[in-house]
């Protein structure tokens, strides 16, 4: 991480611009009037529509529940200036300016708050009836295909191809899953803990196809390496995404290995007077003493809190605000709620709590004594329990910890 050269200000900035108005953005915009700022606030938006919340597109919105799933927020009343369908495409450091669609666009400090990109199936691009679900618009072209009850093939068995399938499956299609990887979310979970989830598909009547990849896409199905050939009324890609992040080249601001803008522990940027949010950007973590990269709903909330705080506090000289959250992310599949808190990555002891076979259970993650990551399924008050034992670093007793029937807040050392 490059030294970070900005410092407190003398006068307060007059105006933020926040680029990107996903739930980062809008957040900013919020955040910083609940903080008192009193200056200009411009929110630009590259989609037409009104700020909206994702989750839904896979869900209600998908399914014909939910027309949209725009923030209640009220802009106007906030002083906060909309300007949507305004793409950015580049930044200007020393002129202190974005360039837009619409034009450069003059900050005093600088929000980004792009979000991350689906990563598309390479050579499927420009073939009829394949689909990405990331926005708004993707939504409501897949929702007539689910309404004509098409064979669908979902390439991609992480969390938004799960969900999707669900939704699919929901809707009366036929659905086939293919993977990659030897099993279900094979980049986010160990082995024995997504194993009990495999079986999740059949249960609900979806075929999995795992060790499967995608030879090529053409108008009607989808070809494997191993010759198979899958009927496809549409396809559905979900095989992760990355930051969207292409538009900041040559603006000095560093990005890191997955095109990810590298903040420091206060999001700010390499570069004096921006910060970055959200999906688009890595932070710190003291906590698990690496560098994260959240791509979840809760990091796009949780972060733009320290920034305005950060950005109102640099007139006054306050000591700026850490971030250093407890990660957390849930989904909704195969009906089944999922939920997960904390980075599991350095943890050294496993524990189960309940049987996998089961409606409900709680998969445990400590270091040494203390919990810093748990994974509940159907298992809510599990989750609100571990999730404040991971922050407040409580030490546990395994053997307590293990036992289903007691309370996990019961199950310290």
């Amino acid at each position: 991480m490059s030294e970070q050269t900005q410092e407190p200000g003398s006068s307060a900035p007059r105006r933020v611009v926040v680029a990107g108005a996903g739930m980062a953005g809008v957040q900013t915009a919020v955040a910083l009037r609940e903080r008192g700022f009193t200056g200009d606030v411009i929110l630009l938006g590259a989609e037409p529509h009104q700020p909206y919340d994702r989750p839904p597109l896979s869900k209600a919105v998908l399914l014909g529940k939910s027309e949209g799933s725009a923030f209640d927020v009220d802009f106007e009343a906030l002083g906060v200036e909309l300007r949507l369908g305004c793409e950015v495409l580049g930044l200007r450091p020393a002129d202190h300016e974005l360039d837009t669609e619409d034009g450069p666009v003059p900050y005093d400090v600088l929000v980004v708050a792009t979000g991350a990109e689906p990563v598309r199936l390479p050579g499927a691009e420009g073939v009829p009836g394949v689909h990405l679900l990331r926005t708004l618009d993707d939504a409501e072209r897949l929702r007539p295909v689910l309404a004509r009850r098409h064979d669908i093939v979902v390439v991609g068995a992480g969390w938004i191809g799960a969900e999707f399938a669900t939704a699919a499956r929901e809707a009366g299609c036929a659905v086939t899953v293919v993977e990659a990887a030897e099993r279900p979310l094979a980049g986010a979970l160990p082995a024995e803990v997504a194993a009990p989830m495999t079986g999740w598909y059949a249960d609900a009547g979806v075929t999995l196809r795992t060790h499967a990849r995608v030879e090529r896409v053409e108008p009607g199905a989808v070809l494997l390496d191993d010759g198979s050939r899958l009927p496809a009324g549409a396809v559905v890609v979900g095989i992760g995404a990355r930051p969207a992040t292409a538009w900041l080249a040559g603006s000095g601001i560093e990005l890191g290995s997955h095109g990810e803008i590298v903040a420091d522990e206060h999001l700010r940027t390499s570069v004096p007077d921006v910060y970055a949010v959200g999906d688009c950007a890595s932070f710190p973590s003291g906590r698990y003493g690496e560098r994260l990269l959240v791509h979840h709903w809760d990091n796009a909330l949780q972060g733009p809190r320290t920034v305005a705080v950060n950005i109102v506090g640099r007139a006054t000289g306050e000591t700026p605000a850490v971030y250093d959250p407890v990660p957390y992310f849930w989904s909704e599949q195969f009906g089944r709620f999922v939920q997960y808190a904390g980075h599991h990555a350095a943890a050294d002891t496993i524990l189960w709590r309940g049987d996998p076979a089961g409606p409900a259970w709680t998969v445990c993650w400590l270091r040494g004594e203390r919990l810093v990551a748990l994974l509940a399924v159907g298992r809510p008050r599990d989750l609100a329990q571990g999730r404040r034992l991971i922050e407040s670093g409580t030490a546990m007793n395994p053997v307590l910890l293990a036992d289903p029937a007691r309370p996990m807040k019961a199950a310290k050392a």
